[in-house]
């Protein structure tokens, strides 16, 4: 019985992400828009779990960016995935955060405990340390574009989850999933340039 009901949310949860797939980023010009210089691509990595990567172009400076993503206490809201920050340290400079993250796809919360640090040059490379991920690797590496007034960001995550779903999948909700986490991100960039003029 436990099974059959497991079954159903896997179905549903299926079902959901094939049809809200967005299929491409929305058009460039409109709000929220991301210009993609090297469009999202998100397939099963061979060794497991899937792999996405993208080169984009935000309004902003790197600072402008890298103040969005080290804001660590307001990532819930980078997303549209709910999820939960639990607790953050600080290190020196290397962030620990413990986040629960409730997903159509996935029965639960499951639990992403990773430690983020910035790179040399601009940027943040975000590592996994524990919780229900197998892997969890993300980096964005951030280099100024234009007259310095926008952000070329490079931007790479490999994920793996313990789940019997699989990683084809996976890889559609997460495009899903990530366009809209740069739409957000991009809105977020825009309203702080906006704000600073």
């Amino acid at each position: 019985m436990v099974r059959l009901a497991f079954f159903r949310v896997l179905l549903s949860g299926c079902l959901m992400a094939l049809v809200s797939f967005p299929g491409a980023i929305v058009a460039a010009g409109e709000v929220g828009s991301v210009q993609p210089l090297r469009a999202l691509v998100v397939k099963p990595d061979p060794a497991g779990g899937v792999r996405a990567t993208a080169t984009l172009l935000f309004p902003g400076s790197p600072a402008v960016l890298h103040s969005i993503l080290t804001d660590y206490r307001k990532w819930p809201e980078l997303f549209e995935t709910q999820m939960r920050l639990a607790h953050l340290e600080d290190h020196e400079g290397r962030v620990l955060t413990d986040l629960y993250i409730s997903h159509a796809l996935l029965p639960g919360e499951q639990r992403l405990l990773c430690e983020s640090q910035g790179l040399p040059g601009g940027g943040l490379v975000t590592d996994l340390k524990g919780g229900d991920f197998k892997r969890y690797h993300r980096v964005w590496k951030l280099q100024p574009a234009g007259d310095g007034n926008q952000t070329r960001a490079e931007f790479e995550l490999l994920v793996e989850v313990e789940t019997i779903v699989p990683d084809w999948l996976v890889a559609v909700a997460m495009e899903r999933e990530l366009n809209a986490h740069f739409r957000i991100v991009r809105e977020k960039a825009l309203d702080r340039t906006t704000r600073e003029k």
